[in-house]
């Protein structure tokens, strides 16, 4: 049973995204969870002899608390009763591998994941506010990548498409960079940044969503 929830989100009390990623925005819009979007700095440098799972932990705490305080500065932010973050990182060889610096680190990093396994951890965080203060989740979820065998001709050319400049691992499974991709064990929108079945589980686990799916709007 649902917890109960006396601010579920609304148009009213839209859902706060703190993630600066058009992806997750675009999960949330096709879940028609109602969403605004301000993100916040973090540092994102690993630390030596940092676990992945306990970077991508310490990540998502950081955003939280950033994006909580942020609501608490910006009246704009005030309406909404929850706050989601979250964090993707593509993990090999128990290295994490971040966004690329450029296109010969996007090639770089490409040719170390190509024609082999990795891993991508999603961790996301929700926070009740305002109506429900105090509430708190974090869930981590995995996904193994594997990726075809490529020339280096082929790598090279994707990498200067540029898509995959932004992208943790350097490629995006939802772009061009879907041609790289021979399977997922996993969800696929774990791979582009935020589980949408685990997410709404979890929304309605702590009563923040009610009567889901919604109407068309």
């Amino acid at each position: 049973m649902p917890t109960e929830c006396l601010f579920p989100i609304s148009h009213a009390q839209p859902l706060l995204l703190g993630s600066g990623s058009p992806r997750r925005r675009d999960i949330l819009v096709e879940l028609r969870i109602p969403t605004v979007v301000h993100a916040a700095d973090v540092d994102e440098e690993s630390r030596s002899g940092e676990s992945p799972i306990g970077y991508i932990e310490r990540i998502v705490e950081a955003k939280l608390g950033a994006v909580s305080r942020l609501r608490q500065q910006l009246p704009e932010l005030q309406s909404s009763s929850w706050i989601l973050v979250a964090d993707t990182i593509v993990v090999v060889d128990e290295e994490v591998l971040g966004k690329p610096t450029d296109e010969r680190d996007a090639l770089r990093l490409l040719q170390l994941i190509a024609g082999r396994t990795h891993v991508v951890f999603t961790r996301y965080a929700l926070a009740g506010i305002g109506g429900a203060p105090g509430v708190e989740l974090a869930r981590t979820v995995r996904a193994d990548v594997t990726l075809k065998p490529c020339s280096e001709q082929e790598l090279a050319r994707y990498a200067a498409t540029g898509e995959g400049l932004d992208k943790a691992g350097a490629y995006a499974v939802q772009g061009i960079g879907s041609f790289l991709v021979e399977n997922i064990a996993g969800a696929y929108t774990t791979v582009v940044g935020l589980p949408a079945c685990e997410l709404v589980k979890d929304l309605q686990k702590l009563g923040a969503v009610t009567d889901f799916p919604y109407p068309t709007a």
